[in-house]
């Protein structure tokens, strides 16, 4: 639960970024470039964590999730795609409660698929059914306020995309939990996540924008290039909160604690970029109340907490994917547990680090050659939002360790 809290505040901050941006950029070529920055995190992350030796044990117990976790990659590059969208036409303070509702189909997935709340009994059921539609309805109230904020003829546009990129990353959320059911470790999982998200928009952007305009648009933004990558790179460190409150607790309940990050969308929105400037009484209202309302809502489900009886129905689950795919069970019974499978050397190697020198030289060098936004930023307030993220951060991260040692 710590995890998908830290993971909202994560996610939430991750979009920041694009409000830095020139508006005349390809929402294709944002997204292009986000990824290229989520790609570079993925691998540098895991090998400053833990040393990417685990993937290769990861892999030989279990392949065929590989293919599970390029599929969820394409899934995810498609709807941060539409996000770009959304947030260019109803904002940062509507767009993120909007395509939180990926938490409604993270909820059906989970029961359907993977057992999660048979036999939880009716309080939790009412827990989360409750709090299923308490974030319906503070998404609904928030695409009405969207309509007084969006660009003429634009706040449909910017609803729909929101929504759609709400059931893609729903959708998205079945790879994840075949994952953890099996005994895949998070930090092998992002890895080949990643080649599907890069591969997937290399494609749209290139049949989208053609190779050439391509090219030459981002020469052209070289200024704002560091600004998008940060913004992947944050997003991945949200991410993978999120992928240990999805392995440790389930997409029922881990999606919507790390849906919290509409309240730091929010925050983000509007404290720092002003958004819902000028706006009426109404406006603020509606925003402010369809926001409190889906984070009660996430709240309810995060307390509906899964009993022995439902754990047992996880492992059932466990059981079928394990048989289904040739899985040895103590693989999958110590990756549920957070245990070590077998002894392995958890150190960095040669690759490793080079992997991080190059994450970091890339950074510092795109960091040298940025502007300084032209969009009106409160500093005060962004350095305080990023103290807290830090601070949650560090906080979570001791915490795994202690208990999982990041397994």
């Amino acid at each position: 639960m710590f995890c998908g809290f830290a993971a909202g505040a994560w996610l939430g901050g991750a979009e920041a970024p694009i409000k830095l941006v020139n508006p005349e950029i390809s929402p294709i070529t944002v997204s292009l470039v986000m990824v290229c920055g989520v790609f570079l995190a993925r691998w540098s992350v895991p090998a400053l964590v833990r040393g990417t030796s685990h993937i290769r044990a990861d892999v030989g117990q279990a392949p065929h999730l590989v293919v599970w976790a390029i599929l969820a990659g394409c899934m995810w590059a498609v709807a941060n795609t539409l996000t770009i969208y959304a947030i260019r036409n109803v904002g940062l303070s509507i767009a993120f409660p909007l395509w939180n509702t990926n938490s409604l189909l993270g909820i059906f997935w989970g029961f359907l698929l993977f057992k999660e709340l048979h036999a939880a009994g009716w309080k939790r059921w009412l827990g989360v059914i409750g709090g299923a539609l308490c974030m319906f309805a503070g998404a609904t109230l928030l695409a009405v306020a969207s309509s007084h904020q969006a660009a003429p003829g634009k706040a449909t546009l910017g609803i729909a995309a929101a929504l759609g990129a709400g059931i893609l990353w729903g959708t998205m959320y079945i790879p994840y939990r075949k994952a953890y059911l099996t005994g895949m470790n998070p930090l092998s999982f992002i890895t080949f996540f990643t080649v599907g998200e890069l591969v997937t928009m290399l494609i749209l952007a290139i049949s989208y924008r053609g190779a050439a305009p391509l090219w030459h648009e981002l020469s052209t933004a070289h200024a704002v290039l560091f600004w998008l990558m940060l913004g992947g790179f944050v997003w991945v460190i949200g991410d993978l909160f999120q992928q240990y409150a999805t392995k440790y607790v389930g997409i029922s309940r881990g999606i919507p604690l790390s849906n919290t990050n509409q309240l730091w969308g929010l925050l983000w929105g509007v404290l720092v970029f002003h958004e819902l400037r000028g706006a009426g009484h109404i406006t603020y209202e509606q925003v402010v109340g369809g926001s409190i309302l889906m984070a009660l809502g996430a709240v309810a489900i995060a307390l509906s907490s899964a009993t022995e009886s439902e754990h047992s129905s996880w492992k059932d689950a466990a059981q079928r994917e394990g048989d289904r795919y040739g899985v040895e069970d103590e693989y999958v019974r110590a990756g549920m547990e957070g245990r070590a499978y077998e002894s392995s050397s958890e150190g960095r190697s040669v690759l490793d680090w080079l992997l991080i020198l190059v994450t970091t030289a890339i950074f510092a060098a795109l960091a040298i050659i940025s502007k300084p936004p032209q969009v009106e930023v409160n500093f005060g307030w962004a350095a305080a939002l990023s103290v807290v993220m830090f601070t949650l951060m560090a906080a979570c991260g001791v915490a795994l360790w202690r208990t999982t040692r990041f397994r």
